[in-house]
């Protein structure tokens, strides 16, 4: 499995990782075995939010003995953004996940509290040893810049962004932000959001092409050209563990310039939009 440094000053992480919003709507055990899957395969990164139901209890079970290995991420919800609000869900989140610290903590989203509330709720949770690092989810360039002005610089590890084929406007301003500042950039919903190319679409056929030159298949090929950037990590959802070997394997793929100039022909980049795109 290929790693990439989370940020300025994280560790090196697993470029393919574990999304698990949902992770709870299915039967737990295959639940469980997947992400016990991935994680043998080196897809040490696992991302979850208190807003994802009961996800959190699930990965406890995965993960039972085998804390160390891993980088462990939780969200904080923007309801409870205040400076207690954030330790509180913090601390609600380090019980249901059985452990006594996580690897990065975000906000989930940009809300109505102040961010100086967030920041020294973050600050003090560095402090006391429950986290390590923290970060944001769906922040545009100009949300980075103004919590940057009020943590300083080289305090955000990553930002994490809705990302995949159909959809890549993080590519105009976000990930340029990022690379200026050191700031990782995670990918959530990879293959869309219940729209992965069909094979006889346009895209899916440069997809297949690439795949079988490879011995992969589309959604590999799609995962490793989402990753072609030194900054970017990706966090697939695996719904069993066939799924969690299939994404696994495409920490090892890569793409020849020419394959990735074809990926991007096939699937422009398009307009910058207005806001930034977020499921």
């Amino acid at each position: 499995m290929q790693t990439k440094k989370f940020g300025n000053n994280g560790p090196q992480v697993s470029v393919i990782g574990h999304g698990t919003w949902y992770l709870d709507r299915g039967d737990r055990k295959t639940a469980v075995a997947a992400l016990k899957r991935g994680i043998d395969a080196g897809m040490t990164h696992i991302d979850t939010a208190e807003m994802y139901g009961d996800a959190e209890p699930v990965i406890a079970d995965a993960i039972a003995g085998r804390r160390d290995e891993l980088f462990l991420v939780s969200k904080v919800l923007p309801s409870n953004a205040s400076r207690r609000g954030t330790i509180t869900a913090c601390e609600r989140s380090l019980k249901r996940l059985k452990t006594d610290r996580l690897d990065c903590y975000l906000l989930h989203w940009r809300g109505t509290t102040p961010f100086a509330e967030t920041v020294a709720a973050f600050d003090e949770l560095i402090a006391a040893g429950k986290i390590r690092s923290w970060g944001v989810s769906n922040f545009d360039a100009d949300d980075l810049d103004e919590l940057r002005d009020v943590a300083g610089e080289g305090k955000i590890a990553c930002n994490q962004v809705l990302y995949h084929l159909r959809e890549r406007a993080i590519e105009h301003a976000v990930i340029p932000w990022c690379e200026q500042h050191g700031v990782a950039v995670v990918a959530y919903s990879p293959f869309g959001h219940n729209d992965f190319p069909a094979p006889s679409s346009k895209g899916g056929t440069v997809l297949q092409s690439i795949a079988e030159a490879h011995q992969a298949t589309p959604r590999q090929v799609a995962l490793s050209f989402l990753t072609r950037l030194p900054l970017v990590l990706t966090i697939p959802k695996a719904s069993n563990a066939e799924h969690a070997a299939e994404n696994a394997a495409a920490g090892t793929l890569k793409l020849s310039d020419g394959e990735i100039s074809a990926l991007d022909k096939a699937f422009l980049r398009g307009p910058k939009p207005r806001s930034l795109p977020m499921l």
